[in-house]
């Protein structure tokens, strides 16, 4: 059998991976490359992604047997792609299978943090979409090109990277005057709720990104509340960020739920497309 690419066609970048065998279970392990390209263009990041991808990796077209679509952007293909055969995959189920696939774990709760964010329950058998929410990547890069006037993931990063939440956030302790054993002095009680004008862009960057992450962490802790379930795999690009396991650490030891971040996030689905659709 051919080399199998597996393809997450996002709202905002296209996540693209390279298999020796689209083996259920084990896509991770025959993974030979992986590439993400940011594009406006849905389709044209998907062509870019696979010629980036086989130049990278000095492949042939040829010698690629079959190509597993899924994201937003695979609903715009409609045959096949360079004559090679196409299957597309849902998304949900993509989510899912990629994330146990890279943890080895038989359930979990997985959050894909795109352009926005995905719940997905996932198990061997099954993977059920809980729900979604808008605040995730668009969100970022919205407020602060808004805010900040930076557009660029990069430019963010560096800029949240010499900041401070002590400016931006309230916190539990400026507003009790004694500790709740329950609550953290260190815990936020507003973000963005003590902004002061000695703020600067890299303190309101961080701010940002941190408001966005703590929505996700509490949504999660929320959407297991009741499961027996209390691992929850974080995917997708803003896994990556920094400030995700400092933040997500924090959720850990206040809530008792298990946040994992596994090797190679960002392309958890492209590679559950595969395991997936086998």
């Amino acid at each position: 059998m051919g080399l199998v690419l597996g393809i997450d066609v996002g709202g905002s970048s296209t996540k693209i991976v390279g298999l020796k065998s689209k083996k259920a279970g084990q896509a991770n392990e025959n993974c030979i490359g992986m590439l993400q390209v940011r594009a406006a263009d849905q389709i044209t990041s998907m062509y870019g992604a696979i010629g980036n991808f086989l130049s990278k990796y000095s492949i042939e077209l040829e010698t690629v047997s079959e190509i597993y679509l899924t994201g937003v952007g695979a609903s715009f293909v409609k045959d096949e792609v360079y004559g090679i055969k196409t299957h597309k995959v849902s998304e949900f189920t993509a989510i899912g299978c990629g994330a146990l696939s890279l943890t080895k774990l038989s359930s979990a709760l997985v959050v894909s943090m795109g352009t926005g964010t995905a719940f997905v329950r996932a198990a061997q058998n099954e993977n059920k979409h809980l729900g979604g929410s808008g605040v995730g990547g668009g969100t970022i890069l919205g407020l602060a090109s808004q805010m900040l006037g930076k557009c660029g993931i990069d430019a963010i990063l560096a800029l949240a990277d010499k900041g401070t939440l002590e400016n931006i956030d309230l916190s539990v302790s400026d507003i009790l005057s004694t500790q709740v054993q329950s609550l953290p002095a260190d815990l936020t009680a507003a973000n963005f709720g003590k902004v002061t004008s000695t703020a600067s862009d890299g303190d309101i960057a961080l701010g940002i990104i941190n408001m966005v992450f703590e929505t996700i962490g509490m949504l999660a802790v929320f959407a297991i509340m009741n499961d027996t379930v209390k691992d929850v795999i974080l995917t997708g690009t803003l896994a990556t960020f920094p400030q995700a396991e400092t933040v997500f650490s924090k959720f850990k030891r206040l809530t008792g739920v298990n946040f994992i971040i596994p090797p190679d996030a960002v392309f958890a689905t492209a590679l559950g497309a595969v395991s997936a659709g086998h």
